[in-house]
């Protein structure tokens, strides 16, 4: 092509300089043209190709491919290694130009590829974490692990291809600088062995509800990776936390909650003391004709009926003897109540306890399992348990703790 080109200038009436240096530039013009045709084309044969497979499987892998855009870094890598075959005979002239070029478009063919094989991991850790048995499994922290060995080790033959040294020399200076290297990448290292024991130990999962009030996170674990996990808050903010924090610093792992029978429903009604009085035989005739303590009061009457007897107790004050008290009917009523809810989970504990008084009343806890363990349901249920206790609670002459305050003028 140069003496195809050098012959057409001296036919044109330039000198033999002239003509030579023409001829050259020319040359390269049209090196550069047919090197941008090529890659224009290989990447819209191999685009296609690609696609064209991925239509026909029913694998992923290739349809991930070709959305990271693999296909078109591939189809970069001929017209790289095109120019790389052409320069040595088109400079052979100039040397110092030859080794110069040569190294610099190897350097270049070299960094496609990692741009490749970081292409290939990525759709490797989407492909990955669609598995079933691994879509909980942080598996972005490894990829990114053997991506940034492939980006060190590449990193070092550019840096060799570049300044024409041998990658012996860079890795001696890497050794004398790894205390500084070790500071550099101190969160990265850290990051990979809290990855390492989060995985073994299966302390957290994508998909996990966690707590981390130090954090400001509570919400649901939506990706781990090397440095950081992510968690999509109740309030759809996101909260990015330290890999290594989840070693370090404790959090709460609702798991626990997620795979058992029930949703634990915790919560307490409390009493005034001085609601609480004990009950005359009038009154407890007429709870009697409450379904939930019907049984309950006619066996407990007997016997405090044959107690009293036998002691030969004096029945003209209340406190004497053995008593009815309308908390007590109120705490049997709520553990009936419980006991036959369709929505709490009777295989688990199922209970109402009274707590240590305190300056704003009495406590009556409530601690049972909801069946449904989706947030709104459960909210749903556990209101609708409180709404009929807190309604009931006039049937027994108890009053429930209100704040007053008042304001002054």
């Amino acid at each position: 092509m140069l003496d195809y080109l050098l012959e057409f200038f001296l036919e044109k009436g330039f000198n033999t300089q002239l003509a030579t240096f023409l001829s050259k530039l020319s040359a390269i013009v049209l090196m550069l043209l047919f090197t941008l045709i090529l890659g224009l084309i290989s990447k819209k044969l191999i685009t296609t190709l690609f696609r064209r497979i991925a239509a026909k499987t029913t694998s992923d892998f290739d349809d991930i491919l070709v959305a990271k855009k693999v296909p078109q870094l591939i189809g970069y890598l001929l017209p790289a290694i095109f120019i790389l075959s052409i320069v040595p005979s088109f400079f052979s002239e100039i040397t110092p130009v030859v080794g110069t070029l040569i190294n610099t478009l190897e350097a270049f063919t070299g960094f496609l590829f990692i741009l490749v094989l970081r292409g290939f991991l990525r759709t490797l850790n989407v492909v990955l974490t669609r598995v079933p048995v691994l879509k909980d499994k942080p598996i972005e922290s490894y990829t990114q692990v053997v991506m940034i060995f492939i980006w060190f080790v590449g990193g070092i033959l550019i840096l060799s291809l570049l300044t024409g040294k041998s990658a012996t020399t860079f890795l001696t200076t890497l050794g004398a600088l790894s205390a500084v290297l070790i500071l550099i990448f101190k969160e990265t290292i850290l990051g990979f062995v809290a990855s390492i024991q989060i995985s073994v130990n299966d302390t957290i999962r994508i998909g996990d509800w966690i707590t981390m009030r130090n954090m400001d996170a509570d919400g649901d674990v939506i990706a781990i990776n090397l440095s950081s996990v992510r968690v999509q808050n109740f309030d759809k903010t996101i909260t990015t936390i330290p890999t290594h924090k989840l070693i370090t610093d404790p959090y709460i792992n609702w798991r626990g909650m997620s795979e058992s029978d029930g949703r634990r429903l915790k919560r307490q009604l409390l009493v005034k003391a001085s609601s609480i009085h004990f009950l005359d035989e009038e009154t407890v005739k007429k709870l009697s004709k409450v379904e939930r303590l019907k049984g309950f009061i006619n066996e407990r009457d007997i016997e405090i009926r044959t107690q009293n007897q036998s002691k030969n107790v004096d029945k003209s004050l209340l406190i004497n003897g053995r008593n009815f008290t309308n908390i007590g009917l109120y705490r049997n009523y709520i553990q009936e109540y419980l006991e036959e809810h369709p929505q709490v989970n009777q295989n688990m504990t199922v209970m109402c306890r009274q707590l240590a008084p305190t300056s704003q009343g009495v406590p009556l806890e409530i601690y049972a399992f909801i069946s449904d363990k989706a947030w709104v349901n459960y909210e749903g249920i556990a209101s609708d348990i409180f709404d009929h206790l807190l309604a009931s609670a006039p049937y027994f002459d108890l009053e429930l703790y209100e704040l007053h305050t008042t304001s002054s003028k």
